[in-house]
């Protein structure tokens, strides 16, 4: 059985000095709020694996009510939704994910966010799709005031071998 996930996040920004995004840190003159380390890659691959198997959202398994997931690395969540996928029995197959962001530009950092997703999904870098664009100067992403992503993810149950 094969299914497929859809997830997308934003958050707004201030002036910072770091962006964390793809489970890697970024320099940026811009930061990200929000209650956890606001990673919205890593969210939006999250909840489109929960979605891909109807499991759910984020902040139903990781509330931001709860301070146990205050300024938690979405690294860690991601690799908990990782094993929830597991546990249900299923392998994923790719993810194909696009980032919106005016500044910094994110060419120079995709390979590492692609390489760093892998390894936390047990997956080859080329099962990982990973595109950039900006907003175009237009609305509150143009003013650099929000960051979002896209991600949808194809997952398949594992092949059962019947024992003799």
């Amino acid at each position: 059985m094969i299914r497929i996930g859809y997830s997308k996040d934003v958050h707004r920004l201030k002036t910072g000095k770091r962006l964390i995004l793809g489970g890697i840190e970024i320099d940026s003159p811009y930061e990200v709020i929000a209650h956890s380390d606001g990673d919205v890659l890593l969210h939006a691959i999250s909840e489109a694996l929960l979605g891909a198997k109807a499991l759910g959202d984020l902040g139903t398994h990781f509330p931001d009510t709860n301070d146990q997931y205050k300024n938690i690395d979405s690294k860690i969540l991601l690799n908990r939704v990782y094993d929830m996928i597991v546990t249900q029995g299923y392998k994923i197959v790719n993810i194909d994910t696009m980032v919106l962001l005016e500044t910094p530009k994110l060419k120079p950092h995709i390979n590492k966010m692609r390489e760093t997703i892998a390894h936390i999904l047990k997956l080859s870098i080329d099962d990982i799709s990973i595109k950039a664009t900006t907003f175009e100067g237009l609305d509150d992403g143009g003013k650099h005031l929000k960051i979002e992503a896209h991600a949808t993810v194809l997952i398949q149950k594992e092949a059962t071998i019947k024992k003799l």
